[in-house]
């Protein structure tokens, strides 16, 4: 590509906000994190989003047609429009033209058109969608998938989310020897579903994993777990109630402030503290989600995310891309790594 910044596509179209909270995201990102971002859209809509910001550098814009609306199904939407934006930028990582692929449309969209266009990667069943979440130690993150993509899972897919969210947190966020957890509702090894009973065994008996046992819901955030894994039944409603926890963190904070002038001294003395809460508890400030299993790097975003978020989700694709996920996953044999305990 002629280049060594990573260089990342953008659904330009997809989102509540699309394209001009998209476009804004994506101006800063290429500004301030050295990247290179290809905008896939509308020219004429793109265009006029473009013209409401100065920039020394206009990214690239990649004409589409049309977008998946929220309420189309996934795969009969991609198939009638083969030219939508979130199947031109996945075509662009297909072509290697791109290195990532940035969503804020349609969630399952972007998932079907990432299994179709890009493949699955080898020894993986099925793509997981992973959430990284803050945790009660200051600087310490947790990942947790799948968060939604697989609503109904086998213990062998449980097994197969470990493998890739230790490399994942291992190489991207730093942590030697990730400690994986089982969520569930209770620590004893017993505790559980069938799913849960027969995946605990599995982890435990795969020495490619630091299994440490269970964690229930209130251990999800404490540091003590760098990798939670689940079912994205769960993990979904674990991940939006964390959200929604984080939300009313912020609000509660804002109306228990004092008011009048004192209240003004005060909020300007805790400014700083207040800033460093929001980037921890706050969902935008994580731009995203990112589809773990498939060939490329996915990252699916909230529909409601404004240009804060946009930015931070390339963030995000720009880790994952400079720390070589993709290619660190498709290294290590999968297959050959997964428990020969019962499916």
């Amino acid at each position: 590509m002629g280049s060594t910044r990573a260089r990342i596509a953008i659904d330009a179209m997809g989102g509540d906000h699309a394209p001009a909270e998209i476009v804004a995201g994506a101006l800063r990102a290429q500004e301030e994190l050295d990247v290179e971002v290809l905008l896939v859209g509308d020219p004429h809509q793109i265009e006029a989003s473009l013209g409401q910001h100065t920039s020394s550098h206009l990214p690239q814009i990649v004409p589409s047609e049309g977008t998946i609306e929220m309420h189309e199904e996934p795969l009969s939407g991609l198939k009638r429009k083969p030219k939508a934006s979130i199947n031109v930028a996945m075509d662009l990582v297909k072509q290697k033209q791109a290195q990532a692929v940035v969503s804020a449309g349609h969630s399952g969209a972007a998932m079907a058109s990432a299994l179709l266009r890009l493949g699955r990667l080898r020894g993986i069943d099925r793509p997981a969608i992973g959430a990284v979440l803050p945790t009660m130690i200051a600087s310490k993150s947790v990942l947790i998938l799948d968060v939604g993509a697989n609503v109904d899972c086998r213990p062998k897919y449980l097994e197969q989310f470990a493998l890739m969210g230790s490399i994942y947190s291992q190489y991207v966020l730093g942590i030697d020897v990730p400690k994986v957890g089982l969520l569930n509702i209770g620590e004893e090894e017993c505790k559980g579903n069938d799913l849960a009973v027969r995946t605990y065994q599995r982890l435990q008996d795969n020495s490619q994993i630091c299994f440490t046992g269970n964690a229930e819901g209130r251990d999800v955030l404490t540091g003590n777990f760098d990798v939670v894994v689940c079912d994205g039944f769960a993990g979904n409603i674990l991940l939006k109630f964390a959200e929604a926890v984080g939300e009313a963190v912020l609000q509660i904070l804002q109306e228990e402030l004092p008011q009048g002038l004192c209240g003004q001294i005060g909020t300007a003395l805790l400014k700083p503290n207040l800033r460093r809460i929001k980037q921890r508890v706050d969902h935008a400030e994580h731009g995203g989600c990112l589809l773990l299993g498939v060939g490329g790097i996915c990252i699916i975003s909230h529909g409601s995310s404004q240009a804060p978020s946009i930015f931070n989700a390339i963030r995000l694709a720009k880790e994952a891309v400079d720390n070589q996920v993709l290619e660190r996953i498709q290294s290590q044999d999968i297959s050959a790594k997964q428990s020969t305990v019962g499916e």
